[in-house]
């Protein structure tokens, strides 16, 4: 049926086969990236379980790439910036703001590439109901050109037509499904993000609350 296709039929499928598979790429690419990064956000969280102060968990998770290292390395850089300031509900309120913007930022990362599964799905199944009608007009052009209505005559192109129908379903279905469950894939990582935002304003809490002393431990961890 391919084969025997109007031309731009036949691009019309490519183009919804070629989307498919970007959508199971896009799939694939995405869940690896999220589990790896939330399993090591949880075991980051878990080595500081135990801390006390800001200085101990730095020491803990080191220099290593990933969220929890960026959180611990904002408050850091905001106690330093603010050690000739005495007002410590400030800082706790400056804390909290970069902690928000990494947040933020951490779930737009992880978000990204993700577009176009709604593209996918939102347009997929209008491609190939434009390569329907397409290939349904030649159709019909076909017979008056036959100046008959046989079945035989008929019934290819019609089938043909619908080839384009049925390969946009097939590439919408699997979009749609696949960004919804990413979509809740993505809340449970902003909620684990947002503990480990949590658990670090709670360790520069207390350093804040001990005084000037916890905050030069951080300092000399640098």
């Amino acid at each position: 049926m391919f084969m025997s296709a109007d031309i731009l039929v036949q691009g019309v499928m490519v183009g919804l086969v070629f989307a498919s598979l970007v959508t199971w790429t896009v799939w694939i690419a995405k869940n690896i990236e999220l589990l790896v990064a939330m399993r090591s956000l949880r075991n980051a969280l878990a080595s500081i379980g135990a801390e006390r102060t800001l200085a101990g968990a730095r020491a803990r998770v080191g220099t290593k790439r990933g969220v929890l290292p960026a959180l611990i390395e904002a408050v850091v850089l905001e106690l330093r910036l603010s050690s000739d300031i005495a007002d410590q509900a400030g800082i706790k309120e400056r804390i909290r703001v970069r902690l928000a913007r990494l947040e933020a930022a951490a779930g737009r990362d992880m978000n990204k590439g993700t577009g176009v599964l709604a593209t996918i799905g939102a347009t997929a199944p209008f491609v190939g109901l434009f390569g329907t009608v397409w290939g349904i007009m030649n159709s019909f052009i076909g017979i008056s050109k036959a100046q008959t209505a046989n079945l035989a005559v008929v019934a290819p192109g019609i089938a043909e037509a619908l080839l384009a129908t049925a390969l946009g379903l097939f590439a919408a279905i699997p979009a749609v499904i696949i960004y919804n469950q990413f979509a809740r894939s993505l809340g449970r990582y902003r909620a684990l993000v947002g503990d480990a935002s949590a658990e670090v304003l709670q360790l520069a809490s207390r350093d804040l609350d001990r005084g000037q002393a916890q905050i030069e431990l951080v300092r000399a961890a640098e």
